[in-house]
């Protein structure tokens, strides 16, 4: 599937398709909100996109990997987080 000339809709179908756990309706909004962010920031840019990249021998997902000529870049979206946790794991609440 080409990403940047695929519907949102039509991604987002894709991503529920291929999950291998369940989907809840907060991931959901938050790869809409990713797929949103991304098209047109990598508009004109030839690579490869990957969501939930497993990393091997880690045990861990990363929201985003980008392979865009020799680069590759590592995303992770805090979708509906308001604070920043230099952990990359959600700041708690009532700190």
């Amino acid at each position: 599937m080409n990403f940047l000339a695929a519907d949102p809709n039509s991604i987002l179908g894709q991503l529920v398709r291929n999950s291998e756990f369940a989907v809840e309706q907060t991931q959901r909004d938050a790869w809409v909100v990713q797929i949103c962010f991304l098209k047109p920031r990598l508009e004109g840019r030839i690579g490869t996109i990957y969501f939930e990249y497993s990393i091997p021998r880690m045990g861990k997902r990363v929201d985003v990997v980008l392979l865009v000529g020799p680069a590759i870049f590592v995303l992770e979206f805090k979708v509906g987080d308001n604070r920043f946790s230099p952990h990359g794991a959600p700041a708690q609440t009532g700190e």
